[in-house]
């Protein structure tokens, strides 16, 4: 993270507003007073975040969280006297890789952001990138996006994410349920037909069969489909010790309803990833589709990090989490703070080439 930080730092070096000569260090190189963080002015961010779609659920929260972000990030820069004013402009991506293409051309084209937090979804993000900010020059900051692809993309340093990629998360995933059931049992795996299914599924099962287990059949599925009881038959019909099954939880409204009415699924002995942890999804689902559920997320609320986040949320917000409104938050500060270090980059260079040309 320290190396990306750096990275974001000087790639964001075009939108610093100014070089002010009290912010940085001096012709010497002696370290800027405590506090400084160069003259960035004014900081226009993109936020990208899923309001419909699949990914609805995580929206809200996500724009809040952003949000909160800007809030902190002014009132920080106000107490320590740091020029920089950041606002933000939220677009829907409708947890669509084409609508989140349009909402970014319009963040990018029309209102001029220098830096994106989002889009969500690796089906969003890859697209994004390829086609819209990394020709424009315009970092983006994902708090979710988790496929392994993302790493190889041909991004010139600009594509950066706040959660960990699934290549950890599968192995994780496996080690959670090789716990659980044992690491030499039979599982059957399932996910929605996209980026984030079928990287995930494919890194657990990579990790699963080399830790002993068995995989007895994957099913992938369309989400987008009216029905998915024949989906739901395949991913019983071997009647495995376990079930790791990766969706969105918009989705899961019809697969875990459909898997209940086969009367040979057991929620108990069903894991899942991240995407699928929502705070209100037993409502939304209903409890004999989410009940016993367990799987991997990529922060705890228990961790020192995660304590305060949820301090903060709840003295600041007060209304439901979700899982990635944290990620999201840490996507809005790390671009406030790429800004503020590339400003002093810049005023740093500044100074020295006048004192030395």
């Amino acid at each position: 993270m320290a190396a990306a930080l750096a990275a974001l730092a000087l790639t964001t070096g075009m939108i610093a507003a100014g070089c002010g000569d009290d912010a940085a260090t001096d012709a010497e190189g002696d370290a800027p007073a405590q506090g400084s963080g160069g003259d960035v002015g004014d900081l226009r961010v993109g936020v990208l975040v899923p309001l419909t779609g699949d990914l609805a659920p995580f929206g809200g929260p996500g724009a809040r969280a952003a949000e909160l972000a800007r809030a902190r990030i002014n009132a920080a820069a106000q107490e320590s006297g740091v020029n920089l004013n950041l606002t933000l402009v939220t677009e829907d991506t409708k947890t669509d890789p084409q609508g989140a293409q349009e909402a970014a051309t319009k963040l990018v084209e029309s209102d001029r952001v220098a830096a994106i937090a989002g889009p969500w979804a690796s089906s969003e993000t890859i697209p994004v990138a390829e086609n819209v900010t990394v020709e424009a020059g315009v970092p983006i900051v994902s708090p979710s996006a988790t496929d392994p692809a993302i790493s190889e993309l041909e991004d010139e340093g600009l594509v950066f994410r706040t959660s960990p990629s699934d290549a950890l998360q599968g192995r994780v995933l496996a080690e959670v349920v090789g716990r659980q059931i044992g690491a030499d049992k039979t599982v059957v795996t399932a996910s929605r037909n996209d980026a984030y299914g079928n990287a995930l599924v494919q890194r657990f099962t990579e990790a699963w069969r080399e830790g002993g287990g068995t995989v007895a059949t994957n099913v992938p599925y369309n989400p987008r489909a009216a029905s998915l009881d024949s989906e739901a038959g395949q991913i019983v019909r071997p009647q495995p010790d376990a079930y790791v099954v990766i969706d969105f939880p918009e989705s899961w409204q019809k697969m875990g309803p459909a898997l209940v009415r086969t009367g040979r699924w057991d929620a108990s002995r069903t894991f899942t990833g991240d995407g699928l942890r929502s705070s209100d999804l037993p409502e939304k689902a209903g409890r004999r589709a989410t009940e016993g559920m367990r799987g991997t997320a990529p922060t705890s609320k228990d961790a020192p990090a995660g304590q305060a986040f949820d301090q903060l949320w709840r003295s600041e917000v007060g209304q439901p989490r979700q899982t990635f409104d944290a990620q999201n938050f840490d996507a809005v500060v790390l671009i406030a703070l790429a800004a503020a270090a590339a400003s002093a980059i810049s005023t740093t260079a500044s100074k020295f080439w006048a004192s030395n040309v």
